[in-house]
């Protein structure tokens, strides 16, 4: 897979931007990858040293319309952790 396809968006949640003070960065990310193809796809984009990645799957959450019933989509997230001395300039707010 292309850095591109396996890292989908970042996410901007109160969690992720107060995890960017030590130097974490959280994305969304394919479902199939690895913590390896991560790094990579990391390390690639946005010209990084990256230190750790963890990844968490979050499953769809059971929701009802009316009558109906649904579920949220599942996606799966990395927390990836940069070297000392590293930022990526193009998600710092």
């Amino acid at each position: 897979m292309e850095p591109a396809q396996i890292i989908l968006e970042p996410m901007i949640t109160e969690k992720a931007v107060s995890a960017k003070a030590q130097n974490r960065y959280v994305f969304k990310v394919h479902a199939d990858s690895t913590k390896i193809d991560i790094k990579r796809a990391v390390e690639k984009l946005f010209r990084v040293s990256v230190a750790d990645v963890n990844t968490v799957k979050n499953h769809g959450k059971p929701r009802m319309i009316g009558w109906k019933t649904g579920r949220t989509p599942s996606f799966k997230k990395a927390y990836v952790t940069l070297k000392k001395g590293q930022k990526i300039e193009e998600l710092e707010v």
